[in-house]
């Protein structure tokens, strides 16, 4: 983004498109839990997510994808998006399931890079300046508030 703030269509297209397809993947993902594939019911099963449990996460993965998705609610579906999907990936890894926590990372890393081209405000704390180091360290010892006697 230059600095008159507006985009180039390119960017806003690549956006779109970025955040379109994890939300996509997640909404889909969430539908085919809820539906009760047993493929995906033996699997979640076997890493502990059953019955209630199968149900709860993806109604949690529907809701972060539904409001990632909805440019209103955006920012906290990216939050929500990104606690779901690092819980993803934290399960992948505590099952010894290392390549099955790609799937995850590239969703989150789509997401995040889609939202940044979309919306370069995402990530404001690196527009923030820096201080200069010399206002961090006092130039003479005698200013400094551990030289001072009582």
């Amino acid at each position: 983004m230059n600095d008159t703030g507006k985009q180039t269509r390119a960017r806003r297209m690549g956006g779109s498109i970025a955040i379109f397809l994890p939300g996509l993947a997640l909404l889909l993902s969430s539908v085919v839990k809820l539906a009760g594939v047993p493929g995906v019911v033996h699997t979640m099963a076997a890493d502990g997510f059953s019955g209630g449990k199968l149900t709860l996460v993806a109604a949690l993965e529907f809701l972060s994808a539904a409001l990632f998705l909805f440019p209103l609610t955006r920012s906290f579906g990216l939050l929500m998006l990104s606690a779901f999907l690092g819980g993803a990936i934290c399960t992948h890894v505590q099952m010894d399931e290392y390549t099955k926590a790609i799937g995850p990372c590239a969703l989150l890393a789509i997401a995040w890079f889609g939202t940044w081209l979309r919306h370069p405000q995402v990530l404001w704390s690196s527009h923030l300046q820096k201080p200069a180091a010399s206002h961090l360290v006092p130039q003479d010892r005698r200013d400094s508030w551990a030289s001072k006697s009582a």
